[in-house]
């Protein structure tokens, strides 16, 4: 028996027309489950097509999940396309702003609080009570962040959000687990994608730094997510709830 198998599994994942949710979707599909893609980004369509192309189940929706109407409309819309049924919620839609903590604008803060963490408990409200009228189990996946366990620089919004993602996480085990509802994270470590591009430059100071903590010595990638992400969202993690699993080469730890 192959207990990380989604075949006929439904999921839903937020932001994956591109980065590490786009890398996660993919991941789902593989383990067969069917997904449809909630982004911001028109490309999403695209990106559903061709995935739809190489075989797999996807549908895309796009909605600013940030305005509360147009998120709760845009579940219906993607759990409508699921075929009335859910089994599994990726939290990936992400933001992020950076300014020095004394210039940082509150129009900035607000913005990254809202997607990164009002967000998310919205989008996890609604999985739960799908998973609650289906009297089924579910798997809600949040997305966490090396800064849900450090403070990191010129970035107070997006660790503020991100430490709230991982108590979230924890305060909805507390209810849901007797419902059989999962709900977990996984921390990315320093990744390769657009969020990190001023990061990324051999000529920014903090990129030799980074690179050295890593035990790994290399930045992740969007592959790197799949396995984790199948896993949290399969049987093989049924006793698994409320944790926050770092995907980060080892850097936490140095």
């Amino acid at each position: 028996m192959n207990l990380n198998d989604l075949t006929g599994k439904k999921a839903i994942v937020t932001g994956a027309a591109q980065g590490l949710s786009n890398g996660m979707a993919e991941g789902l599909m593989e383990a067969g489950a069917e997904v449809t893609i909630l982004d911001i980004n028109p490309k999403a369509v695209t990106v559903a097509d061709d995935f739809a192309k190489k075989g797999f189940k996807c549908h895309a929706v796009i909605a600013d999940l940030g305005d509360d109407s147009k998120r709760e409309e845009a579940f219906k819309e993607a759990i409508k396309e699921l075929g009335d049924h859910l089994d599994i919620l990726v939290n990936g839609a992400g933001v992020q702003r950076r300014h020095k903590s004394e210039e940082f604008p509150m129009k900035d803060w607000d913005f990254v609080i809202n997607v990164n963490l009002r967000a998310v408990f919205g989008l996890c409200k609604l999985a739960g009570q799908q998973f609650i009228a289906q009297d089924s189990t579910g798997k809600i996946i949040n997305i966490a962040s090396m800064l849900s366990f450090f403070g990191g620089y010129t970035v107070p919004a997006y660790a503020a959000s991100k430490g709230g993602v991982a108590q979230l996480t924890k305060a909805l085990c507390n209810e849901w687990a007797e419902k059989g509802i999962n709900v977990n994270a996984l921390a990315p470590g320093y990744m390769a994608t657009e969020m990190n591009t001023a990061l990324l430059d051999p000529a920014n100071p903090r990129y030799e730094a980074i690179t050295n903590r890593i035990p790994a010595k290399a930045w992740g990638q969007p592959e790197d997510m799949k396995g984790p992400v199948v896993w949290l969202a399969s049987d093989a993690s049924n006793y698994i709830n409320g944790a926050i699993i770092p995907v980060d080469g080892g850097y936490l730890v140095k």
